[in-house]
Order: structure tokens, then sequence, then C-alpha cells
């Protein structure tokens, strides 16, 4: 069985990624972002990569993408101005609205399968309903489930809404994997002495910064490696163990390191290679600057978490191709 594959706001193929595991063919992916277009291009290189910023009246036509049959659409829109990561900063009601922009697919091209990824805070907003009643009256099913991608070997917790969408049947619950091990922090990363690390306590450091990680030497005691959280808002006391999946990456650089030379503590960011693992992103990224790379990551989809929605959704059309 065929699975053409087409990925909306692809940025550096992630979703993509995943999909191709699970068996798909990957034909095109979109984003307005030109640091995207290239990663993904360099992922998938027999794929067309248009470096275009889509519309609520885009289609295939519009953009003169002659793509032949699409069995399979990924779509992962703007999410900046669902999340709470936005603080009280004002809402752009048109950033929200780009998940919209997939029904014009939908209808032009009449994929069986569409996937839309999210945040899930997306749920409250007030086009949320409304979009699922308009792919329910193109003719599809559509199941709604919240994912932790710590459920399928990603270290890192991150949830998000998929939108999984069936033509001919309602799709099954994606089911968590049986047995699978509990990545960590720890297993992202790299050994010691790679990178290079600074004393924590050092001129310039911000007071923050090291509120943050004399929280977690009162708590672990001296000695202990851990994680604190540089850059953004968080709840639990600005740092994490290394024992636990570290907590979600976002387009920030936002997670130091802080390890032990004796007695002295020493802190270092994260590096691409780490937060790759984090992600499970098994793809090139090579292009743009640190920044850029990180943004990609954090705006991204884990492949594994990928992988098993697209096994799951298109199943029972494999078990009956196979059963003819």
């Amino acid at each position: 069985m065929r699975l053409r594959t087409l990925d909306l706001f692809c940025g550096g193929g992630g979703s993509s990624l995943g999909a191709q595991v699970a068996g798909a063919e990957i034909v095109c992916g979109i984003d307005a972002w030109d640091i995207a277009s290239q990663t993904y291009k360099a992922n998938f290189p027999n794929a067309a990569a248009p470096n275009v910023t889509l519309g609520e009246k885009s289609s295939p036509v519009d953009l003169g993408l002659d793509l032949g049959d699409i069995n399979l659409i990924l779509a992962s829109p703007e999410c900046t101005n669902h999340t709470c990561a936005k603080g009280n900063a004002p809402r752009n009601e048109n950033s929200k609205r780009t998940a919209r922009y997939l029904l014009n697919f939908a209808r032009v091209l009449s994929p069986r399968w569409m996937v839309l990824e999210n945040v899930v805070h997306m749920r409250k907003w007030d086009g949320y309903d409304p979009l699922v009643a308009e792919l329910g009256a193109l003719g599809y099913y559509v199941r709604r489930q919240v994912l932790d991608a710590g459920s399928f070997g990603v270290p890192q917790t991150r949830r998000r809404l998929f939108l999984l969408c069936d033509r001919e049947r309602m799709p099954d619950e994606v089911p968590l994997p049986f047995g699978s091990v509990t990545k960590t922090a720890r297993d992202i990363l790299d050994p010691p002495g790679t990178w290079s690390s600074r004393p924590l306590y050092r001129d310039g450091r911000a007071v923050n910064t090291i509120a943050r990680a004399e929280r977690a030497m009162q708590d672990l005691g001296r000695g202990k490696d851990f994680l604190i959280v540089y850059y953004g808002s968080d709840g639990s006391g600005g740092w994490q163990a290394l024992d636990k999946p570290i907590r979600t990456l976002t387009t920030l650089d936002r997670f130091g390191l802080v390890t032990w030379n004796a007695d002295t503590p020493m802190l270092r960011m994260l590096q691409v290679p780490e937060l790759k693992r984090a992600m499970g992103f098994c793809g090139k990224l090579d292009h743009g600057c640190r920044r850029d790379r990180i943004m990609l990551l954090g705006n991204g989809v884990c492949p594994p978490v990928m992988t098993a929605i697209v096994r799951s959704l298109t199943a029972p059309a494999v078990m009956a191709a196979a059963a003819e």
C-alpha cells in the first residue's frame, strides 16, 4: 500500500521522519521559513520543499504544485498564540487560524488520512470545535487524542494534541508501547568533557540563575549533577534532576547543565546534538545558526510519536490489503 505524504508547516521534518519510518513516501513539505525548507530538503532530497507562506485560500492549485495522489497529510500549524508559554502577551488570531489552512488541501487532494498536531491549549481556541466540525463535513471521522512523547521512548515530557482523521472509519486510539523503557535527561547527555563549562559563580551570572541552582543543591546535596531552566518561566523551582525525562523543549535555549569540578559547580548550556536526542530527532540539522536549530527542534514533532500515529492510523487498511 502506497502512503504518499504531504507535510504542511513541515519545519525541519520531524513529522515526516516519523511517518517515513512507518512506511510513508514523503512527497512534499511546505514551510514559510527558509531555514526549515533547507533542512527539510536535506532530510528528504527526493521530495519537493517549497519555501512559501500559506494563507487561508492556499491550495496545491494556487501554489502550482502537481503532487499527484496524496494519501496522507500531516500538518503542524502555528502554536505560539495558543500556548501558555506566551504568558500575558496579546494573542494573534490570524496565527491561530493557520490550523484552518489544512481544509483547502483536504478539499483538493482528498487524502484518506490526515494528522493535525498542536499544543493542548489549542482546545481552548474558539475556532477549535468549528474546525473539527468542518473536517467532519468534509467526510472525515476525527479522533482527538493527547499524547506524551515520553510514552514513546523519547526522553522528554512533551504533551501534544493530535487530530487523527480518516475518511473511512473512526481512527483507533493510538496505543502506548507495551513495556517501553522510560528514558531520562541523563540519556541525552554527551560524555563529560565533550563541551566546555564555566564556573556557576562567575562575574555577571544572573541572580535568578544562581538562585535556581542553589535550590537544586539544597534539595540534592552538593556533588550531584542537575539541569536548570536558564531561560523562560518554570513552576517547579527552576531545576530538575537527571533521572526524569527532560521537561518540554521550547524554541529558546532553555536548559543548562550543572556538573562538578571537585567541589566547584560548573554550568554549560545543553547543545544541539543533546537536544536532538531529547526530541528523538534522527535527521539532519545542519542549516542555520545554533539558535535556528534550537528553534527548529522546539517547534518540531517527535518522530517516534508520529511513527506510532501513522502505524495506528493505517493499520486497518494495511491488514485489509494483506488479506486480499
